[in-house]
């Protein structure tokens, strides 16, 4: 398989071309590897490649496939968050389903702002699309590795938006599913293991995958009611990124997978004070300083709309010297304090060519109207394949 080919495929189509036999385990990791190679100094996505691990585990799977074991993720080749490792809850859930870890993703280096950042040491994480811009973070490398073509599914951990915010600035899609449907990676359950992938399909094969018996993403009664919100109240959104996702969110409207109606999305209180508070033990929820009136703000929102639409982020990609004051995780953190499943789709570019996300948010459990809207709104929204960045010079 080249690695041409190779890159263009999603974790879905992999696995069905092996369990098939059209190509083999170890055919489609050698590729992968091979991409990683030729690629990934232009990105600095992995912080290791366990090349020789890959490969005995892609002979695993041929022979389980032989022996007649049913891998529905078969021979996918998937990069794994640092910090979180191969034998974690959900990477573990992955191998047994099929998938091959081929390496570690970078994240950022502590103390680094809003942990939008990833780290290598071959220097930052470069975007994609442009390497002067950050990829976003704290699930950095994976989203950078999957934008790049260098694997269709990269693991990641979101406590705050750090699944949706680099998935909104490398142009892929990213999925945090309810908090608790998975074991939270802290103790304030806050931080919900997430995918990055490129390809809807491959989220709801991914929850597949790491759930057991998640409900199917059968096609929704269309038009879902939507409510739209520039900025939750409290956000200091880019009229840039908001027009972008805006137009993203009309699109949606116009093809009648939406309708948005004429109420003003939810006006939250900043969660910032309560989620520093959860984070740190300071407090629990019911004490947790706004937490109480969001959740009756988003109750009541759900009365009447079955989904929410922002941007993802209030901002496009910042530089490798960081967001300065602003908030990256303005539009998403409100969610991992109520807990809602949240995913972000690629929605467009801004004029300067930054890649937006559209931030779509659904009822606690209602995982499989998320991503049957997100699979269905894929179709129409633009997309671009980054030119991945040549590596910049080597620093003096």
């Amino acid at each position: 398989m080249s690695t041409g080919r190779y890159s263009t495929l999603s974790a879905v189509e992999i696995a069905g071309l092996v369990r098939r036999g059209d190509v083999t385990a170890v055919d489609v990791v050698t590729a992968a590897l091979a991409a990683i190679e030729e690629r990934d100094d232009g990105v600095r996505a992995f912080t290791e490649v366990w090349r020789e691990q890959a490969l005995g585990r892609a002979h695993d799977v041929d022979a389980r496939l032989a022996r007649g074991d049913r891998l529905p993720l078969a021979g996918v080749p998937i990069g794994v968050k640092a910090g979180e490792g191969p034998g974690s809850w959900q990477n573990a859930r992955l191998a047994a389903a099929g998938c091959v870890p081929v390496g570690a993703t970078s994240v950022p280096r502590t103390g680094r702002g809003w942990q939008t950042y990833g780290h290598t040491g071959r220097g930052p994480t470069l975007n994609p699309f442009h390497a002067a811009w950050s990829p976003g973070g704290s699930s950095a490398g994976s989203a950078a590795a999957v934008a790049a073509g260098l694997v269709p599914l990269a693991s990641g951990s979101d406590g705050a938006g750090s699944v949706r915010i680099p998935a909104a600035w490398c142009g892929v899609i990213g999925f945090k599913p309810t908090n608790g449907r998975l074991p939270s990676r802290d103790r304030a359950g806050l931080n919900s293991p997430g995918v990055l992938v490129r390809d809807p399909a491959d989220a709801l094969a991914y929850l597949r995958a790491v759930d057991g018996e998640p409900e199917p993403a059968g096609r929704p009664a269309h038009p879902l009611a939507a409510v739209w919100s520039a900025d939750l109240g409290h956000a200091d959104s880019d009229p840039a990124v908001t027009a972008v996702a805006r137009r993203a969110a009309l699109r949606l409207a116009r093809d009648r997978l939406i309708t948005l109606t004429g109420s003003a999305g939810p006006l939250l209180v900043d969660p910032a004070d309560a989620w520093t508070s959860l984070r740190a033990g300071a407090c629990d929820r019911t004490d947790a300083h706004g937490a109480a009136a969001n959740d009756r703000l988003l109750r009541r929102c759900f009365e009447d709309a079955d989904l929410i639409l922002t941007p993802t982020t209030p901002h496009p990609p910042h530089g490798h010297d960081g967001p300065g004051d602003r908030m990256s995780v303005a539009l998403t953190w409100a969610f991992n304090i109520s807990g809602h499943p949240a995913l972000s789709l690629p929605a467009g570019f801004t004029p300067q060519g930054a890649p937006v996300g559209l931030q779509i948010v659904a009822r606690p459990h209602e995982e499989g109207t998320l991503l049957g809207v997100a699979r269905d709104a894929a179709r129409l929204l633009p997309a671009r394949r980054p030119l991945t960045a040549s590596p910049p010079p080597a620093s003096r």
